[in-house]
Parts: structure tokens; C-alpha cells; sequence
């Protein structure tokens, strides 16, 4: 039995307008194991948050997913009516979103948002509903969680109503968790809790993760593969450390140039020129060619190649060759 929990196929999605049809998501595909973590890395408006509102059907009009296919173990999603995707959304796919202070109900306590979420999705009574929403939080390492259970959102700081959000998404013992720059609103000593709750959780649960940053440290930390996404499309994408210390793609070179290191002498940080193109406005060869100094006439001619299944590989037609004696 193939321990894929979602399976993502040349997912196409557009936005029509008086001036023609965007394209915030464009051919991308990628597997995501049971108990893997997959990093979705990018500048904002490279279609990382379009890509998972899409998986999951959370897609604001007129944008639709257009071409491609979204398995979810085994079966295909993204056809679904809406009914049967709101069946889907908290049982078997999660979702943590960047504001864990909008994500609750501030009307309702902690306690009734769990047990609610979790009658809604399992066969059970109101006690065992309880007893698993105090169980809960107690995993995600909120103290006194029989206590707090009926405390409100307001009652909790940033970091713990984050953890919540977690339990939440947790809850009904999803397959799926996809978390959207979790740790954005956090300050730098929470960021680290979460991210170790979030890798362990996934380490005793099976769970997949689709973990969403424009974090290269965040990413460095959690994530077992990444996929870097550039105006819509699969830049880069392997295993994290090849990735994130070889890089083949000169954009995520340039992401890796531009984090800040803890080295001696490093005086300035590598800016990449110019920005991302907006999507009216794409270029007719490869996205990142007006931004890339490596670009040659190939690169302004003929859109950057698609990475065959979204394996291992760069989207480009001059990748980074590592230097293999330079480095033994």
C-alpha cells in the first residue's frame, strides 16, 4: 500500500479578468509521505497560500482550479461537489492558518470549539468529545488544560492560541495538515516551539504536512523536502538539505544569499534585483529571467522547463553545477 497522502498533478489555477486569465498556480505538482513535513518556500506572490487554498477548497472567486488533479489518498479532490468537501475539510485535512487570533471564535471558549469540531467529524458522545479536546491540548503542551479548556482566545498569548489552532486542526485525526506561515506572527523563541511541536506531532502521528513559509530558516528546521515556488510555478524541489546547500535554480541560490548567517565577516546580505512580475504582466521566457544573471537568450525566449512529476530537479535551462572537488 503506498504510504502517499496527497498526490498533486499539474494543478492549473486561474482568475479571469476584463484583461484576460491569471495564472497564480501553473503546472505544479508533488507527493506528500505519511509523516513527511514538505516546505512550500517563496517570495509573497508566488502562489504558495493559492496553491493550498486550492488542495483544500478554499478558493475565493473567480479563481477555480482550471486543469490537474489533487489526490488525496488515492482519491481525487479536487472534483468533489462542496458538500462532500466540507466532509473532507477537519476530518481528514487540517488547517492551520497565519492569524491564530482570527482562525478562533472569540464568542466561544476553547473547549466548545474543540468538542464541536470534533462531534461534528467522529462518532462520539459529549464526555468523550471533552476528555479528547482536554487530550488535545494537553499534546500540544497547553498546562493545565483541564483548567484552561473553558478559557476564551483572548485569555491566551500568541504562541499558545497558535497551539490551539494546532489541536484544533488535529482534532479529528486528520491525514493531512496544511499550515500556512504558522509561525509568521510569532516572535523568534515561539516560532522554535512551534516548529518543534509541529515536526514532532508528525513524527508520532503519521501525519503529512504541507508547510508554507517564505522562512528559508523556518524551512531549514522543519521541512524534510522543499518546493520553491517562483510566480506560480515549481522553481526547485528535493531534499531540503541538497536544496537548501546545493541549489541548483539561481532564485533559490538567491534566497539561501539573502538569509542571514551567523559568519564572521558577513557585512551584507545578498539582495536579488528587482521583483516578482506581476501575473498580467509575465515575461515571455523563463519568470525570473529579468532578475537572473545568468540568464542567456534561451532564458528570454522559451518559459522555464516543467519538472517532470515535480521530482528532484531545477526548472531551468542553465541549472548551478556544484563544483564536487571544490567541496571534498
Amino acid at each position: 500500500m503506498s504510504d502517499i497522502v496527497l498526490s498533486v498533478r499539474d494543478l492549473v489555477v486561474e482568475i479571469p479578468t476584463r484583461n484576460g486569465i491569471l495564472r497564480p498556480v501553473d503546472g505544479v505538482s508533488y507527493d506528500i509521505r505519511k509523516g513527511e513535513i514538505l516546505g512550500v518556500v517563496g517570495e509573497s506572490g508566488a502562489g504558495k497560500s493559492m496553491a493550498g487554498n486550492a488542495i483544500i477548497g478554499l478558493l475565493d472567486r473567480p479563481a477555480k482550479i482550471t486543469s490537474g488533479e489533487v489526490r488525496l489518498g488515492g482519491m481525487q479532490i479536487n472534483a468533489l461537489k462542496l458538500d462532500q468537501l466540507r466532509k473532507l475539510r477537519g476530518r481528514r485535512i487540517g488547517m492551520v492558518f497565519q492569524d491564530p487570533l482570527t482562525s478562533l471564535n472569540p464568542l466561544l471558549t476553547i473547549g466548545d470549539q474543540l468538542t464541536e469540531t470534533i462531534r461534528e467529524h467522529l462518532n462520539v458522545t459529549a464526555t468523550e468529545a471533552l476528555e479528547k479536546a482536554i487530550a488535545g491540548l494537553e499534546e500540544v503542551g497547553i498546562p493545565a488544560a483541564r483548567e484552561r479548556i473553558n478559557s476564551y482566545p483572548h485569555e491566551f498569548s500568541g504562541g499558545m492560541r497558535q497551539r490551539v489552532v494546532i489541536a484544533l486542526a488535529l482534532c479529528a485525526e486528520p491525514e493531512l495538515i496544511i499550515a500556512d506561515e504558522p509561525t509568521t506572527a510569532l516572535d523568534v523563541s515561539v516560532q522554535a516551539q512551534i516548529i518543534a511541536l509541529l515536526k514532532r506531532l508528525c513524527r508520532d502521528k503519521g501525519v503529512a504536512v504541507m508547510l508554507v513559509t517564505h522562512d528559508m530558516g523556518v524551512i531549514a528546521e522543519a521541512a524534510d523536502r522543499v518546493a520553491v515556488m517562483y510566480a506560480g510555478r515549481l522553481a526547485e524541489m528535493g531534499d531540503v538539505r541538497d536544496v537548501l546547500t546545493k541549489a541548483k535554480h539561481p532564485y533559490t541560490a538567491g534566497l539561501m544569499a539573502s538569509t542571514p548567517m551567523a559568519k564572521q565577516g558577513q557585512l551584507r546580505l545578498h539582495q536579488i534585483p528587482g521583483s516578482m512580475p506581476r501575473l498580467g504582466e509575465m515575461p515571455q521566457g523563463c519568470a525570473f529571467s529579468p532578475r537572473c544573471d545568468r540568464a542567456a537568450d534561451r532564458c528570454r525566449q522559451d518559459p522555464s522547463p516543467v519538472m517532470e512529476n515535480g521530482f528532484s530537479g531545477a526548472a531551468c535551462w542553465f541549472p548551478i553545477v556544484q563544483d564536487v572537488e571544490a567541496e571534498t
